[in-house]
């Protein structure tokens, strides 16, 4: 009876998770309950789905139709729930002018009208008069249901987005698939990622675990949950311990900012220092790897109380390093010795036992060089060890490769693992020609040994210029989001931006704009609070505080946009930091030119992000119209320092076309590339047509699951493109 009690629990805990496999997914795991006549409710399910954009298959149908009423209620509820914050229709998004995009007024008398609503005229010949203090200026005039009443129905059309949910398995399956999918990730997750698995590990601890955790972060986060169940830790090396203790203490398991430690118990101190004291014992090298987060092991060291405990005396030896009373020299140290002295033969020798350093330096080591020789050495020691690296390192390298192409007069744009992007000239040599094709032939040698046997090649044209998710910083949490660098295609005649935000403590003022460049990347016009019109289109006025939450939108008519580029930003004016709001998020719907409604639909909505970064200036997106006339997203994720006040699109146009220059010219490593790769291993390589699919099981790769593919096909869209990238 305890056992049963035991599995029943587990699987009541299971439903918890559900929402979550469902935005990772796109999956309904297989309610379960009694069978019975649930078709009714499921018709009723599906139609208020498609309310928002999303739709059953036909096999959900059929499978909740065969469940009693009041299960398929349950499990509707939930959905329904899910999908909604999925595409930002779980809060309501009132506007500044209660008709927009009808109505907008001119700026100026806009303004003028404020002033005599306020009977301030006297104080315009002072020459100072703040806007904010105006009462009728910068909060809503209107509750939500009068606005909703200025508007008419949505009008149905052809292009609206519908998001097909599919058929899972059961709800702990599911969990179970998707825990190991989130651990076992080659490549680093987002902050949402993060936090999901965070949430899993603690209930998939007694579970199937991955064969392997290649990516540090997730690691710790499984650690952590190792650690509270009482199972034991994977720890391989003393950053290990570093980063699970950040984690106990919701710190930065990343180790880019500083964690606060807190105070430990002492069978956490015990656990720590017990997984230290067993990495140095068994591999005395790794002390080195103290020093590069010297500062964190010190501060480590204070909680530990690594004296008090002498039967682990390697342990202590971490943070005699850390406070510089014991030596340990450090790899890198050594390979700077041996360059510095001009030694790249000796260097590379030295690096072929860190295959991933090695690779992450090669172009270094080819501008180094002084020889054929020493360049025949790099090129070599990279053969040699290729098998050994990881397979995101490979990627990464061959995109980086492919962008030193040019010899002179290039910039170079950056961006950390935060998003926060900056561009600066290249004055680094050229890598040589000969070495860099040598290399590139390498790189993609030992890639497409290790890409699978797809068998046929099913591929949506539309995926192809999808980036690589070589990181999860490189994206952000939502729905409908691309990696950094993606082109998208944008089918529409009307694209409407939003941003949503709720202040925690601080009356906090967002404001959404669009700068629209050139083809030489120059500023023709915006739109912003301090610009309502323009012959593009209309801004939706002002929100300067959101105690409930603010909404502000752009319209713009895609056929009369001058020049080459739109780039919507999201400016901090004042208050709170996009890391420390609420909630706050980005996004864009697109609709045909007759087609009503409310400013916000959900149906329509193409993309929803999160807005949590560092500095005050975020930029999600780009569109670019191409030769052809069409117009595509190219994802952006980047994040601009800005000032602590007073942000204006204005005030940063320069900075930010920069930006957008550095990353619209960068030639990112996509899908397109992989499956050139995969394509002459295929039995048959077809594009989807959007219409019929083939048979037998396929390798589908597609920004979106078509119905009645093969159920023994491997499926790969954007919710699971990790699963591209070669271990």
């Amino acid at each position: 009876m305890r056992r049963l009690g035991w599995v029943w629990e587990h699987a009541r805990m299971a439903l918890r998770f559900v929402p979550l496999v469902i935005r990772h997914t796109h999956r309904l795991p297989d309610p379960c309950g009694p069978a019975g006549e649930g078709g009714g409710a499921a018709r009723q399910l599906d139609a208020a789905l498609m309310s928002v954009g999303f739709k059953l298959s036909a096999g959900v149908l059929e499978r909740l139709s065969g469940l009693a009423g009041e299960v398929v209620v349950e499990a509707g509820a939930r959905v329904l729930e899910t999908v909604r914050a999925m595409v930002g229709d779980h809060v309501r998004h009132n506007v500044y002018f209660v008709d927009f995009p009808a109505n907008v007024p001119d700026t100026f008398e806009f303004w003028m009208r404020c002033v005599a609503e306020a009977g301030a005229s006297d104080r315009l010949g002072t020459g100072v008069l703040d806007l904010l203090t105006l009462p009728s200026y910068g909060n809503y005039r209107h509750t939500y249901a009068e606005m909703l009443a200025a508007h008419d129905e949505l009008i149905a059309a052809a292009g609206d987005r519908l998001t097909v949910l599919h058929l899972g398995g059961s709800p702990e399956d599911e969990v179970a698939a998707l825990y190991l999918a989130l651990a076992g990730s080659s490549t680093p997750l987002g902050e949402e990622g993060l936090t999901d698995l965070r949430a899993l590990a603690g209930y998939c601890v007694d579970g199937p675990q991955p064969a392997a955790i290649p990516v540090r972060e997730n690691r710790a986060v499984v650690n952590l949950a190792r650690l509270q169940a009482g199972a034991g830790l994977l720890l391989d090396t003393v950053t290990d311990v570093l980063r699970l203790a950040c984690a106990l203490s919701d710190g930065d398991v990343g180790l880019v900012e500083p964690t606060r430690f807190r105070s430990l118990s002492r069978p956490v101190r015990r656990a720590l220092l017990a997984g230290l004291d067993a990495v140095v014992a068994a591999a005395p090298g790794k002390l080195a790897d103290v020093g590069a987060h010297r500062e964190a092991f010190k501060r480590l060291g204070e909680r530990l109380h690594p004296h008090e405990y002498p039967r682990w005396p390697h342990a202590a030896e971490v943070f005699a390093v850390a406070r510089g009373e014991q030596v340990a020299r450090s790899f890198g140290s050594r390979v700077e010795e041996l360059l510095g002295a001009g030694d790249v033969t000796g260097a590379v020798r030295l690096l072929t036992a860190a295959p991933g350093r090695l690779f992450r330096s090669l172009d270094r080591l080819l501008r180094a060089c002084r020889t054929q020789d020493e360049r025949d050495a790099v090129v070599a020691a990279a053969e040699q060890v290729a098998p050994q690296v990881a397979g995101r390192v490979l990627l990464s390298v061959r995109e980086h490769l492919q962008n030193r192409a040019q010899e002179t007069g290039v910039r170079r744009f950056f961006v950390n693992r935060l998003g926060r992007a900056w561009v600066a000239d290249d004055t680094r040599p050229p890598v040589p020609a000969s070495e860099r094709e040598r290399l590139i032939a390498v790189l993609d040698a030992e890639t497409l040994r290790r890409l699978p046997e797809p068998g046929h090649l099913l591929i949506d044209p539309d995926v192809l210029d999808v980036a690589l998710p070589l990181s999860g910083r490189a994206t952000t949490g939502g729905f409908g989001v691309l990696p950094r660098g993606s082109l998208s295609p944008v089918d529409g005649e009307l694209l409407r931006f939003f941003v949503y935000w709720k202040e925690s403590s601080r009356t906090t003022d967002f404001d959404l704009s669009a700068l629209l460049l050139n083809e030489w990347y120059q500023t023709i016009t915006w739109l912003s609070y301090t610009a309502l019109q323009a012959i593009e289109g209309e801004h939706s006025g002002d929100i300067t505080a959101a105690p409930d939450g603010a909404s502000e939108f752009i319209n713009l008519r895609l056929d009369a946009v001058r020049g080459s580029f739109i780039v919507p930003q999201v400016n901090i004016y004042s208050g709170e930091g996009f890391e420390e709001v609420e909630e706050s998020f980005f996004g864009f719907m697109l609709r045909d030119a007759e087609q009503l409604g409310r400013p916000f639909e959900a149906r329509t909505v193409r993309m929803r992000s999160d807005l949590r970064g560092p500095g005050r200036v975020a930029l999600p997106l780009a569109f670019l119209r191409g030769s052809d006339g069409r117009w595509r997203a190219k994802w952006l994720h980047l994040y601009l320092r800005g000032n602590p006040n007073s942000n204006r699109v204005e005030g940063n146009r320069v900075s930010v076309a920069t930006l957008v220059r550095g990353i619209v010219e960068r030639d990112h490593l996509t899908v397109r590339y992989l499956t050139e790769l995969m394509g002459p291993r295929a039995t048959a390589t077809t594009l989807w047509d959007g219409a019929s699919v083939p048979d037998g099981p396929v390798t589908y790769i597609g920004l979106e699951r078509p119905e009645g593919l093969h159920p023994d096909s491997v499926v790969v869209t954007p919710e699971n493109l990790r699963a591209l990238i070669p271990g």
